[in-house]
């Protein structure tokens, strides 16, 4: 019974560890609660399989669509439809994010605010100096210079906005959503942007608590088990003592 005490509480720690880390981002932009599931195995032996142990894992991630907020700044994008938009990772590689909004460097390139370059049809995109940058809908950015005769709006870029199937991705510890088997995917005219709002973390904070509290009690009963299985071992050492 030990074993499976023991099991057991390393699972819920488990479990614990994952609902803290969402409710730690249940204010983070674009932010996808993760998920993680476990598979039960029967015990198998001499005597009744009366016994399971909780094996396995699979980590997956809840990709509802969390709330759109109306920021009303030019700089803020979100996506209102399934997807992703494209960003150069920390590796130098394509990932994908639900994060939106930017910031302009000082070269004029277009970065998330986390500072990662936004990937548009070629490449990172970049804003001419002294040129007002908007997003359309469909992702095309176009720059309308401040000054000058000439303000004419130009097309500077399309961000790259993706769909791949949920299964085809994982979340790297850096928060950004990657392909299984490596490599990139292509863009999807169906993604749409919501210009002048920020999509917040889909994370329901009173049910991250709830669950809280449920893991807490369930690792303290998988401690008692431990503890009644302590206590019973003793008493028979006892017993057996006595009777020798």
């Amino acid at each position: 019974m030990i074993y499976l005490a023991m099991n057991g509480a390393k699972h819920v720690e488990w479990q614990q560890a994952t609902t803290s880390h969402n409710l730690a981002n249940a204010n983070t932009n674009g932010y996808k609660a993760d998920q993680v599931s476990f598979r039960a195995l029967p015990v198998k032996g001499e005597g009744s399989p009366t016994r399971t142990y909780v094996v396995d894992n699979t980590v997956g991630h809840d990709m509802s669509q969390g709330s759109l907020l109306q920021t009303g700044s030019p700089n803020d994008f979100a996506l209102g439809t399934p997807g992703f938009f494209a960003v150069q990772g920390p590796d130098g590689q394509e990932a994908y994010s639900r994060d939106g909004g930017f910031a302009l460097d000082e070269t004029g390139m277009m970065r998330t605010k986390s500072g990662l370059p936004l990937i548009g049809d070629g490449g990172p995109i970049t804003v001419p100096a002294g040129s007002k940058p908007e997003i359309g809908q469909d992702g095309t950015v176009m720059a309308t210079p401040q000054s000058g005769q000439d303000r004419t709006p130009q097309i500077v870029g399309q961000l790259k906005l993706v769909n791949p199937a949920v299964r085809d991705v994982y979340k790297g510890e850096d928060g950004l959503f990657r392909l299984n088997g490596g490599g990139t995917v292509q863009a999807d005219q169906g993604v749409k942007l919501v210009a002048g709002a920020l999509e917040g973390s889909n994370v329901n904070a009173v049910d991250s608590l709830v669950q809280m509290i449920s893991h807490a009690r369930q690792f303290d009963l998988n401690i008692k088990l431990m503890q009644t299985a302590d206590q019973n071992a003793r008493s028979a050492t006892q017993v057996l003592a006595m009777t020798a």
